[in-house]
């Protein structure tokens, strides 16, 4: 059910809205590990390496639809903050018109050319095939993760954070279920992987919706699904766009550093899709808590609470710091039991034990800079976020490329440039928050 967060304690508040975030992640990238497993261990390394390479493309597309979602769930948090539910069913029809527009063009177009793609991102031969094969299957069912997700955000941003995690924990189940099947069982290797997610988030798309119709009143749209609200869809397409953007930099950094570690051979392309599912669990959860405190700081900025916006950045500063001391304690101690349940190639475990062991260290970072990210969103300040992934992007790539083509180490020490994007990140972030945190917050909608 929805929950009002512009009343009562913060902190109870915000853990119990960012818990369900986290395990939704976490569930997420379960099935993206145990899919590479299942990969890895019943079809082989080039498969696991086929994954790998197409996965920076495909993850850069959804995050972009993703961002397009948290764009417009910040809007509908800060109309529901304030009580304007008429505005509040404009702005949700006007959003999904929008991105469902979006995806099915942008998964018919990505569908045409993803050979070409795989060769521009200097996919190996010997994988070219498998590899341009999965995109095509997933991005084909881009518009139902889009759907799943828009669902999901609304729900999000009138609080209820709950329900989409049921919805995906069925979808999850099914998803592995359908792996062991297609891929284990009929041995339809990635191509059943594929088939698997398509159908799974498709599913999650229908529960979402079926719940919204029946549980949550305001949502009960009927025909006024398909309203697009002209006024609204500039603001929509302002803030989904430039979330859209920000959400994407990053993904798009390691887009590139894919390409460069693709150029290292077939071994240190699966050690690098290894790594990158599990570095995601340290990761993605650090940003869920900053989307929870985006979300509680746009209801509060919707309700004129200034004072527990700022208090809702403190305790989820608190929660960040936490989260990445424990992550990275677990991740290097068990840094070579996780390799080996990907593969067992000794070669491709490790180097990415290796990078691992390095990284692990760094997690504070990321934790930080998500926090700071969730303020100047939840205040509805997105220009900054665009502009300070961006640089994270950029510094990130530039350092990736010395280390590998000037001074010849190899990818296992990646995890400096990754450090080299979060320390700008920081340089360009911390004096404008300062700045702001001296004067009354606001929120642009």
């Amino acid at each position: 059910m929805t929950n009002d967060m512009t009343k009562g304690p913060i902190l109870p508040a915000l853990i119990r809205f960012t818990v369900p975030l986290i395990a939704g992640n976490l569930l997420q990238l379960t099935y993206n590990a145990v899919d590479s497993m299942i990969v890895g261990r019943y079809v082989g390394k080039e498969a696991l390496a086929a994954v790998g390479t197409s996965n920076p493309l495909m993850t850069l597309v959804l995050l972009f639809t993703n961002g397009i979602c948290l764009g417009a769930g910040l809007l509908v948090s800060y109309h529901y903050g304030a009580e304007d539910h008429e505005t509040l069913q404009r702005q949700v029809s006007t959003g999904l018109c929008a991105g469902s527009v979006f995806s099915i063009a942008a998964g018919l177009l990505i569908t045409v050319l993803s050979t070409a793609i795989m060769r521009l991102l200097r996919a190996d031969p010997a994988i070219l095939a498998e590899a341009s094969g999965y995109l095509q299957i997933i991005m084909m069912g881009l518009i139902f993760s889009f759907m799943y997700n828009y669902f999901a955000s609304m729900l999000r941003a009138m609080g209820d954070s709950r329900s989409p995690l049921i919805f995906l924990a069925i979808s999850t189940v099914l998803n592995i279920a359908g792996d062991l099947i297609l891929v284990a069982g009929l041995k339809l290797g990635i191509v059943g992987a594929a088939v698997s997610t398509v159908i799974c988030e498709a599913l999650s798309a229908v529960l979402c919706w079926i719940y919204i119709y029946r549980k949550i009143p305001v949502l009960r749209l009927g025909k006024k699904w398909l309203v697009i609200d002209y006024r609204l869809l500039k603001k929509t397409l302002s803030f989904g766009i430039v979330s859209a953007l920000q959400q994407s930099s990053v993904q798009i950094g390691k887009l590139v550093i894919q390409a460069f570690v693709n150029t290292l051979g077939v071994t240190a392309t699966a050690a690098f899709n290894a790594v990158n599912r599990t570095d995601d669990f340290a990761i993605v959860p650090e940003q869920n808590i900053a989307h929870a405190m985006s979300s509680v700081m746009a209801q509060n900025a919707g309700a004129h609470h200034s004072s527990r916006m700022k208090q809702t950045f403190r305790y989820g500063i608190y929660l960040e710091l936490g989260f990445s001391i424990v992550i990275a304690v677990l991740l290097y101690g068990f840094a070579e039991p996780i390799m080996r349940l990907f593969t067992a190639d000794a070669g491709v475990i490790r180097e990415g034990v290796d990078y691992l062991h390095l990284i692990a260290f760094m997690y504070p970072a990321p934790a930080l800079t998500n926090g700071i990210q969730g303020y100047f969103r939840g205040t509805g300040d997105l220009r900054i976020t665009l502009i300070s992934s961006i640089i994270n992007m950029v510094f990130r790539c530039i350092s990736c490329y010395i280390l590998l083509y000037h001074l010849g180490f190899d990818f296992a020490v990646l995890p400096w440039s990754y450090l080299a994007g979060w320390i700008a990140m920081m340089v360009y972030e911390v004096p404008i928050l300062l700045s702001r945190q001296a004067r009354k917050n606001g929120f642009e909608a």
